[in-house]
């Protein structure tokens, strides 16, 4: 399933991304772009690049060399690359989560989505008097939060259990309370590290049919980290391939899928050898099993 692209303007452009620790190339010359209203998959074996990449372009790397632009629909732009991690997630509106869950766990889930919302709490407030007063604005702001708290947990059906303490959530639930609590912030792009990490299958279709559902209600960009293929080739309008830190393939995901230079990385055929038909065509679930047992 798949939508057209939102503006012929890209919404994140990456230019000659290069990520170096010392010796180490963790990301190397990579370019692409991810579109408004497009899925965009970030794949690639262990170890090939995928996560310092995203800390490139959330702010908690600065890249060695390249250029990383994103482009509101107001025509404002913002160099990510120039900006601190905490500018990037309040002005240029980009939410992240992460492989391992941050949720607040002893806050309410409540509270977790609120507190996701602290940047516009803070400005109605005027930094304290007016909450302190009990100013119209502010309260205001406080009921919209709420509503907005409220939408969410609805859509990740949560609402039943607003009161919980987060930590004592299933883990599957605390996953999607992360989307949600991503979405709170209102972001142009959301930014998902291996948001299916440890979710049975069941859970994996439900977190598809939630991330489709952001981008085709939302119109907002998602970039997604992701091992489980399954869920990448379903959902996803376009597929980017990394191995040693290098980009090794980038279009659609039938064009991604069938690509030599990906079956050769996910399987470590020779590029002499061709594979057989069904091979190819059971590309997904090697990958998945690859990548469940990495």
């Amino acid at each position: 399933m798949t939508t057209k692209s939102m503006t012929t303007t890209p919404l994140l452009t990456v230019e000659h991304l290069t990520m170096r620790f010392g010796g180490l190339v963790a990301v190397n010359d990579v370019s692409f772009s991810a579109n408004n209203g497009e899925i965009t998959a970030i794949i690639g074996p262990n170890g090939a690049g995928k996560t310092t990449l995203f800390n490139c372009i959330t702010g908690f790397y600065t890249p060695t060399v390249g250029r990383l632009t994103l482009r509101h629909a107001d025509g404002k732009e913002f160099l990510l690359e120039r900006m601190p991690g905490y500018r990037i997630s309040q002005k240029a509106s980009v939410a992240r989560t992460f492989q391992n869950i941050r949720l607040f766990g002893g806050m309410s889930v409540l509270e977790n989505l609120i507190v996701a919302q602290h940047n516009k709490l803070i400005r109605a407030s005027g930094f304290s008097i007016a909450g302190l007063l009990g100013l119209p604005s502010y309260t205001r702001t406080e009921r919209e939060a709420v509503e907005l708290a409220k939408y969410w947990l609805d859509r990740v059906r949560l609402l039943e259990f607003a009161d919980w303490e987060a930590g004592n959530l299933p883990y599957g639930a605390q996953r999607r309370l992360e989307i949600a609590r991503a979405m709170c912030t209102e972001p142009v792009m959301l930014c998902l590290d291996e948001p299916a990490a440890g979710l049975n299958p069941r859970e994996s279709g439900e977190l598809a049919d939630l991330l489709t559902y952001i981008r085709d209600e939302h119109k907002i960009g998602v970039l997604l980290i992701e091992h489980d293929m399954s869920v990448v080739m379903s959902i996803s309008d376009h597929v980017v391939v990394l191995d040693y830190g290098r980009k090794i393939s980038d279009g659609d995901p039938a064009f991604v899928k069938n690509d030599p230079a990906v079956i050769r990385a996910y399987l470590g055929e020779e590029e002499d050898e061709d594979l057989p038909p069904e091979i190819k065509a059971d590309l997904p679930e090697v990958a998945k099993r690859a990548g469940e047992g990495a």
